[in-house]
């Protein structure tokens, strides 16, 4: 197949210089202030912003075993509307994620998809139990070349099993992503332990069962030396933890979710299961002390935690209802919405939070690279003065359960380039990506 050059005119590069750029075999083959070539596909991109692609380093694509909810296509294809070109496969799948043969099954179906990359992040224990450590090694050692170990979902709650982890994924420079729940402290929880959970009687999901987690695993990686990522973070305290440790050099890093920048415990009053998630929606001081987090670098990057649901495990009540809501085609405009237009982040802020540091946590050395001559033509763009409306009938993810439909939300994004493939043009995928 003969490949397509891409000359995109007018855009402003971070939000700040205005650029051309040619697009060819996979790279960024020129960049000036003025580009002429009749044999490239212009795009006039006037007015809008030039970003480096966005990498996902937490989301869940359901695939192998649960494709009722997302299958890894499907995920890549909301991805690449979303403007991401990376995504991270979650390990909770069934069978789990615990097995060289498992996460090179997933990498293999993201290759097949050609929309994004998709890198798979194996468990820590086998089965997500807790109990016994899975095949970390040959994970890392398999096609898929696993650098990331999560039992998101659950939390690896044995603070033995935690240190074992730790000290075992220094061999190869990896990193355990710990989702924070002390589950003693969280059973039967539906939401946040506050003042609205007592008026509506739902039981409460205290702050401190996730800083408890973050406090001592930030001391095990201290101990052991070892890389720590704290997946969705969700409370002050937990921020104040965070920023304690790196002030004292521990090697961690934390992200924050677009919904938990944006949304509240106030919405579960309306008892509609799209506002229950894990972990909960905390109160506005929290997200207003995530958002200065995000902003002064204690949280390095923004992630989604896409948890796509089919709707019968969704439109039921709350406590029935799963834990979980889409957010690959949102989050950019959230970010927008919450940092950018607030101005707690530029353009170039944004990128560095959503592209290059969690390219550097994943140790995806392809990826989440400044737009520059040679580099690699992975490419998000986005229109800041477009604003749009969600509809969760419109979704490509195969789940509905948006918690924004209805918003209008600032912020289009109109184009993805995945390794010079247009995969995403005037907001319209392209299932096989223009080559």
């Amino acid at each position: 197949m003969t490949t397509q050059r891409f000359l995109l005119k007018g855009g402003k590069v971070l939000g700040t210089q205005t650029a051309d750029l040619l697009i060819s075999n996979g790279r960024i083959e020129a960049m000036s202030k003025s580009i002429s070539d009749e044999s490239a596909t212009l795009i006039d991109l006037k007015g809008s912003v030039v970003l480096p692609g966005l990498v996902d380093l937490h989301t869940h694509l359901r695939e192998p075993g649960r494709e009722d909810s997302e299958t890894v296509a499907s995920a890549s294809r909301a991805g690449a509307k979303g403007g991401f070109t990376a995504l991270s496969a979650m390990a909770n799948t069934s069978p789990v994620a615990d097995t060289a043969g498992v996460v090179e099954q997933v990498y293999r179906l993201g290759q097949e998809a050609g929309l994004v990359d998709v890198f798979p992040i194996g468990a820590v224990t086998q089965g997500l139990k807790g109990e016994q450590l899975s095949e970390i090694g040959a994970m890392a050692d398999s096609v898929a070349k696993v650098r990331v170990f999560s039992d998101d979902g659950n939390c690896v709650f044995d603070p033995l099993v935690m240190r074992r982890a730790l000290e075992y994924i220094k061999k190869f420079d990896g990193v355990i992503a710990q989702h924070a729940q002390e589950p003693r402290l969280t059973v039967g929880s539906q939401m946040n332990e506050g003042i609205v959970s007592s008026k509506l009687g739902l039981k409460g999901w205290p702050a401190i069962a996730e800083e408890a987690i973050i406090a001592r695993d930030v001391l095990l990686a201290d101990h052991v030396q070892s890389r720590l990522h704290i997946c969705h973070v969700t409370t002050a305290g937990g921020v104040e933890i965070i920023r304690w440790a790196k002030a004292r050099g521990i090697q961690v890093t934390a992200e924050v979710t677009p919904h938990h920048l944006l949304l509240t415990d106030d919405l579960a009053s309306s008892y509609d299961p799209v506002f229950k998630v894990n972990p909960p929606l905390r109160t506005e001081h929290d997200v207003m002390a995530l958002r200065e987090a995000l902003a002064d670098g204690t949280i390095d990057i923004v992630a989604t935690d896409h948890a796509p649901h089919t709707s019968e495990t969704k439109d039921c009540e709350w406590a029935e209802a799963s834990f979980g809501m889409i957010g690959l085609e949102t989050a950019l405009s959230i970010v927008t919405k919450t940092m950018v237009e607030s101005g707690l982040l530029d353009w170039a802020g944004v990128a560095q939070r959503m592209s290059m540091a969690p390219a550097v946590i994943g140790r995806y050395s392809n990826h989440g690279q400044e737009l520059a001559v040679g580099g690699p033509a992975h490419i998000t763009v986005i229109n800041p003065t477009k604003s749009w409306v969600v509809d969760r009938d419109l979704v490509l993810s195969k789940s509905r359960n948006t918690p924004y439909h209805g918003y209008e939300l600032p912020g289009l994004v109109t184009h993805t380039f995945f390794g010079g493939q247009a995969t995403m043009i005037d907001s319209k995928v392209i299932d096989k990506a223009v080559q």
